[in-house]
């Protein structure tokens, strides 16, 4: 039998329209077998909307199963979910893995998004109130991009109406046509400046764990960083687990069966150093 082991996961969207997961319940099975598990943000959308009871209620909902859960979760914030937590990054595995959402490798957080410019325009006001060398700390930008991200209203997420909600999401994302061409680009870019921010902040991460771009992946980065995206849980691109074990890494992809999601068969699996030994006291 397999060792305790950390699960990580992101971009649940819950109560978005266009997240597969309609029941906290559905996640049930991927509570089976980890002794933790690492939610890496966008759990939900906690940011002001038109509907802030509704917005409340999932709030209420996600801490109740989170508190009723069988093992410790932990919430990592995301653009979507800026103040869920005050986690904003985790390193796991003696500093071999750093986690975050990823949203922090934009300077706009979602380059393909409507809000572009304005989030730019507000990141760069905050980073113009600091002397250079702070800027530099990945806890200061962190920070900075979830205050940003709590200033940028729901649009698509809140909307009821089923209809409303498609026509309002193309609007938002994929309207007008060139705007596909920003997506694809973030694509593109995103494992090479999350591997740079590994470096940068973490230059002893071999891997580093991210979601936010809908897109899962697994990417080794000519600086030496494997960078790992989890993908969602919408649809087209689905996503991944990340099984932390002490001495490896399994990446497995996400399947529903029977209304509900499971760990399928490992895709990919990378070794760890082994931990180091905990100093032993003078008795």
């Amino acid at each position: 039998m397999p060792g305790p082991f950390t699960r990580i996961l992101s971009d649940i969207h819950y109560g978005d329209h266009a997240s597969r997961v309609q029941r906290l319940a559905q996640l049930r099975p991927l509570l089976d077998g980890p002794a933790h598990i690492v939610l890496n943000g966008d759990t939900l959308d906690t940011r002001r909307g038109p509907r802030p009871a509704f917005t409340t209620e999932l709030h209420a909902e996600i801490l109740s199963w989170i508190s009723g859960a069988p093992i410790p979760l932990d919430l990592l914030t995301g653009n979507h979910d800026p103040d869920i937590s005050a986690l904003h990054h985790l390193t796991l595995g003696d500093g071999q893995i750093l986690v975050t959402h990823g949203d922090v490798i934009f300077d706009n957080i979602v380059p393909w998004g409507r809000d572009a410019a304005h989030i730019s325009r507000l990141i760069d006001a905050e980073l113009a109130r600091l002397d250079p060398t702070a800027c530099t700390r990945l806890a200061t930008r962190l920070a900075i991009w979830r205050r940003v991200a709590a200033q940028i209203p729901q649009r698509h997420q809140s909307e009821a109406n089923r209809l409303k909600y498609l026509l309002n999401f193309a609007a938002d994302t994929v309207w007008p046509p060139l705007r596909i061409f920003r997506v694809i680009d973030a694509w593109r870019n995103a494992p090479r400046l999350s591997a740079e921010l590994a470096r940068q902040h973490y230059p002893q991460a071999s891997f580093i764990l991210t979601g936010h771009t809908h897109r899962p992946g697994i990417w080794r980065q000519p600086n030496g960083v494997t960078v790992i995206n989890t993908g969602s849980f919408c649809p087209p691109t689905g996503g991944y687990t990340v099984d932390l074990h002490p001495t490896k890494i399994i990446i497995r992809r996400i399947e529903s069966r029977h209304d509900e999601f499971h760990a399928g068969a490992p895709l990919a699996e990378f070794s760890l150093a082994a931990p180091r030994p905990s100093p032993t006291l003078p008795s």
